[in-house]
Parts: C-alpha cells; sequence; structure tokens
C-alpha cells in the first residue's frame, strides 16, 4: 500500500488497436501490472485525440475511430517505477511512456470490520431452464425485442430471465454475427433470454415468447437448483421477533 510522502506517476499512451501478439497492447500492459503488484492502474478512453501525425481521431468519425489513443496510468514508489520501466520499455513498441515525479499528500483507506461467518442456508429443487435465441436487432412494436420479453415476463410473475449478448454467432440461415469492437458495435450480435422457473411458470413463458418471436430459437431443458442464502440482518430481526411471539 501506498504511503504518504515521493511518488512516480507513469502515464503510458497507445493506439486502441495496436496489438501485443493476440490482445490489444493496453490489455498487456495493464494485465503486467496487475502481475507485478502494482499500487493501482487504471485504463481510460479519450472522446477524441491526435498525434504527431496530426490526424483527428474520434467515435464520430468511423474510418478513424479505431486508433482512438488509449491512456493507461499508475501510481507507484520510485523504487517499484524503476524496478517496472524497463518492462514496460520492452511491451510499449508503439506508444509514449511520460514518467512524472508527484507527491501522495493523503492515503485512506476504510478498515473492513471482521464479520462473524453466518452459516448460510441451502435448498434444492428441480426446475425447468428456458433459453430464447433472437437477434438484438429484432424489435417488437418499435422497441427490442428482447426488452420486450422480459418486460412482459415480469409482468406475468415469471421468477427471473437474464439477458446475455454474444459477441460472434450464426444461425440456421448461417449468417455470421460479429460484435466488431469496443466503438463499433454490430447491430445484430445474438442475444439470449435465460429464464429459470417451474414447469407450469415456463409453460405460461413459453406461450408469451412464442405470440411474440417471429425468428428465432427456443430450448428448453429440466434442471436442478441449488440455492445458497446468507441471513441478512433485516431477515435476522424478523426471526428474532417471530421466535419471541
Amino acid at each position: 500500500m501506498l504511503s504518504k510522502g515521493p511518488a512516480k506517476r507513469v502515464t503510458i499512451f497507445v493506439n486502441e488497436d495496436t496489438r501485443h501478439g493476440t490482445e490489444p497492447l493496453w490489455r498487456a500492459v495493464f494485465d503486467l501490472l496487475v502481475h507485478k503488484r502494482a499500487a493501482g492502474a487504471s485504463v481510460t478512453r479519450p472522446s477524441m485525440g491526435f498525434g504527431s501525425h496530426r490526424h483527428v481521431h474520434s467515435p464520430d468519425m468511423e474510418a478513424t475511430m479505431e486508433h482512438l489513443p488509449v491512456r493507461i496510468e499508475f501510481v507507484d514508489t520510485p523504487e517499484r517505477v524503476e524496478e517496472l520501466l524497463p518492462t514496460l520499455y520492452d511491451l510499449v513498441t508503439d506508444g509514449m511512456i511520460d514518467v512524472q515525479d508527484t507527491t501522495i499528500v493523503k492515503v485512506a483507506q476504510k478498515e473492513k470490520k471482521p464479520q462473524a461467518k453466518v452459516p448460510h442456508s441451502r435448498t434444492a429443487s428441480t426446475a425447468r431452464l428456458l433459453r430464447i435465441f433472437l437477434g438484438e436487432a429484432d424489435k417488437w412494436h418499435g422497441e427490442p425485442l428482447y426488452d420486450a420479453i422480459v418486460k412482459k415476463l415480469r409482468m406475468e410473475d415469471i421468477a427471473g430471465a437474464t439477458v446475455y449478448k454474444a459477441i460472434l454467432g450464426y444461425g440456421a440461415k448461417g449468417h455470421t454475427h460479429k460484435e466488431q469492437s469496443f466503438l463499433h458495435l454490430s447491430h445484430d450480435s445474438p442475444v439470449m433470454i435465460s429464464v429459470v422457473d417451474s414447469a407450469a411458470k415456463i409453460k405460461q413463458a413459453i406461450e408469451i415468447v412464442e405470440g411474440m418471436l417471429l425468428d428465432g430459437l427456443v430450448v428448453i431443458s429440466d434442471v436442478d437448483i441449488i440455492r445458497l442464502a446468507h441471513p441478512s440482518p433485516v431477515m435476522e430481526v424478523a426471526d428474532a421477533g417471530n421466535a419471541a411471539r
């Protein structure tokens, strides 16, 4: 943990599309800092920028948005920075590293109060799993179909639904749908809605979905449910009150 006194601030600028092997260079730098146990690091993406070539890069400019700069910054002791710099120097083959003297004037961290271990409750049961596969671009009365389905299931008191967006996939038509990049997202990526509830509730959910889904896939599976729950202070007070009656 850092302490009050002299320190070094290191700022590394790289382009978002610069690679290190199979991964983005900024990610490789960040993972290195985590692995080397740097005091902390942050990654930020500015909304606009330009470099020595005077080319402006902006999310509004599709031709240049993938070249937007990424900024990795961390503060550590002078000794730790001197230890990390040679590796960073070799790693950043395309970018800029800036090191500045700085002073830490305050380090504050809330102490975590030790919590007594409370045994959790465990319940097991059987249920059914419903998975709905559709496209992100599918609509229902002007709104995204996946959003409309979740709202409808909630109104019908279905236990819960989770929406997952895939980064790559294809369906019966053989068309590949892919998330392009952080700043340039596909508008028809595969989407899956997952629902777990009783057999009767899943049957009710299927009737709802079949009335809304024009092009997609519905999969049903039998599942075993194990629910682990820790009692909250409110629950403990309520239990104590009930026991006193």
